[in-house]
């Protein structure tokens, strides 16, 4: 898979994958993998589905309306009743891969050199700027993007953890940055052996003439 279907599986697992409506810890209407809806609005603005023919736009505003009226701080499922509208998981992850996109384009406005990161360094900022959102990651974690300017991954590993998500999400995270720190030394160490190897003869014979 490529690093974005890699982040969009990893993502359904932390956030979760939810068809129909519910409310969030904060009492946000919220689908899929934790897209938030403001509005009715937005809500019609998705293909739903009542079983198995698509919703009309009235029925959509009625079942956000009646999920924005239930308590919140329930589980999700707590939501969901025999007549709730869903969304195809074609439609969730296309609706996330998209949301993805839009965030590489926020992260190569804040680093330049975002292409030429490491897959597993693309995973962890795009999880975390799906977590924080563009200003709560570049605005709040200052140490950790002076960090990824320089190309300091150990740094950045050291200023990853957020408060909010599981601490496995935040151990993750941290060994994504923590992995192309081994590869990077290994790396280098390969190819100083390499340069080693080839220069030796020259040393060794040099080392003949002069006696």
């Amino acid at each position: 898979m490529t690093y974005l279907e890699q982040s969009l599986e990893k993502l359904k697992e932390f956030e979760g994958s939810v068809p129909w409506m519910y409310r969030d810890s904060v009492g946000k209407v919220t689908v899929g993998v934790g897209l938030m809806l403001p509005d009715a609005k937005a809500a019609q603005a998705l293909p739903f589905f009542l079983d198995k023919r698509p919703a009309t736009p009235e029925e959509i505003a009625a079942e956000y309306a009646r999920v924005d009226a239930i308590t919140m701080g329930k589980a999700a499922g707590f939501y969901k009743t025999p007549i709730s509208l869903e969304l195809t998981q074609q439609t969730i992850d296309a609706k996330l891969l998209s949301v993805l996109q839009r965030f590489e384009a926020d992260l190569r406005g804040e680093f330049p050199r975002y292409d030429n990161f490491p897959d597993a360094i693309k995973m962890a900022l795009l999880d975390m700027i799906y977590n924080l959102g563009p200003a709560g990651l570049f605005k709040g974690f200052p140490h950790l993007v002076a960090a990824v300017q320089a190309g300091n991954w150990s740094l950045a590993a050291d200023h990853c953890t957020r408060r909010g998500p599981a601490p496995s999400r935040n151990d993750w995270t941290k060994q994504q940055f923590l992995s192309v720190v081994g590869t990077i030394k290994a790396e280098a160490e390969t190819w100083l052996t390499r340069i080693w190897s080839r220069m030796r003869p020259i040393f060794s014979d040099s080392r003949g003439r002069s006696r």
